[in-house]
């Protein structure tokens, strides 16, 4: 059947000759419907564990959620699980190793209601000797089906460390979240975080030869090249394409800091500096979302099995993370 609209026919009267008919113009096709997926992908990382990643990913998601947001958390700690108890709920039975398994056709059929509406929960693997190591046409799968969620945002809670997997997670989101101590051990291990996610992302975007000369550059061993923006300008005009690869690289690069169980005046204020520092030495940016202090209503929630915002909602921490999702939605505008 033609896609044109049907003409229509103008009879001549008998005072008057028929005037011509000036044809409708053509409607244009609609564009096809993009599938649906996640409006934000949001993935919690950081270098080491015991940071507060879990906190902070579970406080999150309910903050957003009762802004009227639909959010889905995902515990990507393939190798230790534990967002559930962050979020007050039981172990559920159906998790990720489910999906991965394929004993379930689609990932919703694994997500489970939390205490808060709006807010569901797709637990990690808890049977799996191997689950911390998925193979990649397994990590693919889940990515692809995690993007394809059809919520406002999935908040990624990942493991520690800086193995591929937690890399490949951390890249592929819209906002990266670092979380780290103000401790001399957590900040260096931010920062090789960061350094790891960032070379990956490279692996991802430009070629082979590019990415190795940018991790000499972060390394300190190119001696003629301080940043990756300094070697940038000198492929343009010997590489065109690998140069706006890797400008599309360093412009879609910025993770957002978060400092857990701040203490003194120079805790609160370490995000700005290591932002600076990051910035000084390697030329990119990174954001700061905020600090949250220590607060004993976080491990009093904890060894209580309820969410921070359930069982402490006016304790300091509360209103620290509280202060971090709002600069979070912020980010959208």
């Amino acid at each position: 059947m033609s896609s044109e609209p049907n003409k229509v026919i103008a009879f001549p009267t008998a005072e008057k000759p028929a005037e011509p008919v000036a044809p409708k113009p053509k409607r244009k096709r609609a564009a096809p419907k993009s599938a649906r997926r996640a409006r934000k992908l949001i993935a919690i990382g950081g270098g080491k564990g015991g940071i507060g990643k879990s906190l902070v990913s579970a406080n999150l998601g309910i903050a957003l959620a009762r802004k009227g947001a639909q959010v889905v958390m995902v515990d990507a700690d393939l190798g230790g699980a534990n967002l559930h108890t962050c979020l007050g709920v039981p172990q559920p039975k159906s998790t990720l190793s489910d999906f991965v398994n394929n004993r379930v056709e689609r990932l919703e059929q694994v997500v489970v209601d939390t205490n808060t509406p709006g807010l569901k929960l797709i637990s990690g693997a808890q049977d799996m000797l191997d689950a911390a190591n998925p193979k990649h046409a397994q990590k693919s799968k889940l990515l692809r089906n995690v993007q394809g969620l059809d919520v406002d945002y999935v908040l990624l809670d990942l493991g520690a460390g800086t193995s591929f997997n937690v890399l490949d997670f951390f890249v592929a989101a819209d906002v990266g979240v670092v979380v780290l101590l103000p401790e001399p051990t957590s900040i260096e291990n931010a920062y090789r975080f960061i350094k790891a996610a960032f070379f990956r992302r490279l692996q991802s975007l430009t070629d082979a030869t590019t990415a190795q000369q940018v991790a000499l550059v972060l390394a300190g061993k190119d001696e003629k090249v301080r940043t990756p923006w300094d070697l940038l300008e000198q492929l343009r005009p010997v590489d065109p394409e690998a140069a706006q690869r890797l400008q599309g690289a360093l412009s879609g690069f910025k993770p957002q800091l978060v400092v857990n169980q701040a203490r003194s005046r120079a805790d609160f204020d370490l995000g700005p500096q290591v932002a600076a520092a990051w910035k000084k030495f390697f030329g990119l940016e990174l954001g700061y979302l905020g600090p949250v202090g220590f607060d004993d209503a976080v491990w009093s929630s904890v060894r209580s099995r309820r969410a921070l915002f359930d069982a402490a909602p006016e304790s300091n921490a509360s209103k620290a993370l509280l202060r971090i999702a709002e600069n979070l939605l912020a980010l959208n505008q």
